[in-house]
């Protein structure tokens, strides 16, 4: 790999750009150690995920922005993003990345609220007399 590979990723809220670089194994997010940016172990495997997929660990050092939504959107993006550019990298990639199902982009979005409900759905108690 020559040069570094800038791809983005979204889920829900969250938007993530990953510069892939050829490395040790080190992944920073948002200039924090990734452990120390997530803190429960799930969410870092889930980051980890497209690179134990595709038996890459440890070869590239990945340095992400990530910007909006919450820890779980954030996580989704991530990967996202760190899916494509190793697609980006290596295109014999594409199958099994589609086969652990990470280079798609999950479409749910939070419903909006409507006017004459306290939520997206959920209604004020109806009195029938």
């Amino acid at each position: 790999m020559t040069a570094k590979k800038i791809t983005v990723g979204r889920r829900k809220t969250a938007s993530a750009r990953c510069f892939l670089t050829s490395g040790s194994g080190k992944i920073s997010v948002n200039k924090k150690d990734a452990k120390e940016y997530f803190k429960t172990p799930s969410q870092y495997d889930l980051i980890l995920k497209p690179f134990k997929a595709t038996d890459t660990l440890g070869k590239f050092d990945a340095r992400i922005n990530v910007r909006g939504g919450g820890f779980s959107g954030q996580v989704g993006a991530i990967q996202l993003a760190i899916s494509r550019a190793l697609l980006r990298e290596n295109e014999e990639l594409r199958s099994l990345l589609k086969k652990f199902d990470l280079l798609t982009r999950d479409p749910r979005m939070v419903e909006r609220k409507k006017y004459g409900q306290p939520k997206a759905r959920k209604r004020f108690q109806f009195s029938k007399r």
